[in-house]
């Protein structure tokens, strides 16, 4: 089969500039061959110039790759029909405002499915739009905390640790996000009818819990962090410092696994405590950090390579990008100088977008629109 392009090329994405999950999800659909482009407010402390200020210029501002940037003042009745005018085109509409913003913007869902019946609307919110916190202010680690996964992250009677951003933001917000943008535009292709997708990054962070809550349910992952045998409580599947003060993670959860990485630690660690007793935990994890301390990074890098012991060098982000592995893969491709992510996942017959320059800037609205000549859809 010969490849295609991208498997949402053909479908037009408005967005409204914001921070967050609104510009990951942006850069998924684009990476999967959308059209997108994003509306931002001049003279507003928006999402570019709040990067501005961190040092983050919009042509190193890798989340906005592939999408075009067009200006509308929305507080102006001219702003708004010119974002109007685009959303008449267009496939998806997405905004992250508060719940209630968009309406008083007149770009609510009534007036844009009104418009254009066939659009999905994603509104991109911490708390949801209904419930009693719908309203209220939060960044990525107050969702977390709120859908009980941030209690999760730590060792027993230490501080809950965020894993930066990650979980509400990009992984609860902005994958799930752009799951359920696909799901209603794929509905949307077969009805002719659009909808609301009302996205949530408590929602989705407590949605990645789905198997510990199995777990919990048949007795078998405890609530208080760090006691668990894949949150850092059991010696077998924890990080461990090297002689050279580097890290690596071992992975040994299932008993073959476990006796490889025995095996890779030296002869006598056939003695060591049985490790199916939880009474021995702390010792066994004592026995492992004194053993990994007398070794480098690489040098265990090396011992365990090949074998099944499930150990990985904690590699950081250029160690990452060099790695054989991730460039046999192209796992992060330079684009003039940056580190970017390869697109994921990958199709074999409609790849993704190769990762490119960021927004482009000073698009006009007229611009655009003259590029959308022909009717709005999904690819044939």
């Amino acid at each position: 089969m010969s490849a295609r392009r991208g498997a949402l090329s053909g479908t037009r994405v408005v967005v409204l500039e914001g921070l967050g999950p609104t510009p990951f999800i942006s850069m998924l659909l684009s990476d999967m061959g959308a059209d997108v482009v994003r509306v931002a407010r001049p003279q507003h402390r928006s999402a570019r110039e709040i990067g501005q200020t961190k040092g983050l210029s919009p042509d190193r501002d890798v989340v906005n790759r592939g999408t075009t940037s067009v200006e509308a003042d929305l507080k102006s009745p001219a702003g708004i029909e010119s974002v109007l005018r685009l959303i008449d085109s267009a496939n998806i509409f997405m905004e992250g405002y508060r719940p209630g913003v968009a309406e008083r913007l007149g770009l609510g869902p009534d007036v844009v499915l009104d418009r254009n019946p066939a659009i999905v609307f994603a509104r991109i919110t911490g708390y949801g739009q209904t419930g009693r916190l719908a309203k209220a202010v939060g960044h990525d680690i107050n969702y977390v905390a709120q859908s009980g996964v941030l209690h999760t992250l730590g060792h027993p009677g230490e501080r809950p640790r965020p894993a930066v951003n990650y979980l509400g933001d990009y992984a609860g917000g902005g994958a799930l996000g752009a799951y359920g943008i696909v799901c209603a535009l794929f509905e949307s292709a077969r009805s002719g009818e659009g909808q609301v997708v009302d996205v949530s990054m408590v929602d989705g962070a407590a949605l990645l819990t789905a198997r510990m809550q199995g777990l919990r349910a048949a007795g078998l992952f405890s609530d208080e962090p760090g006691t668990n045998h894949i949150d850092n409580g059991a010696p077998f599947y924890d990080t461990y410092r090297c002689a050279d003060g580097r890290y690596v993670a071992v992975g040994a959860l299932e008993a073959d696994f476990y006796l490889a990485f025995l095996a890779g630690l030296g002869e006598d660690t056939t003695a060591w405590p049985d490790r199916d007793d939880e009474a021995n935990w702390p010792t066994l994890r004592a026995l492992i950090e004194e053993r990994v301390a007398t070794r480098s990074m690489a040098e265990w890098t090396e011992i365990f390579d090949g074998t099944d012991a499930c150990v990985t060098a904690v590699l950081n982000f250029p160690e990452a990008a060099r790695d054989a592995h991730n460039a046999e893969r192209g796992v992060y491709v330079d684009v003039h100088g940056i580190c970017h992510p390869a697109p994921s996942p990958r199709l074999h017959r409609t790849p993704a977008r190769r990762p490119g320059l960021s927004a482009r800037e000073g698009a006009t609205v007229d611009d655009v629109l003259a590029t959308w000549s022909a009717p709005a859809g999904l690819p044939s």
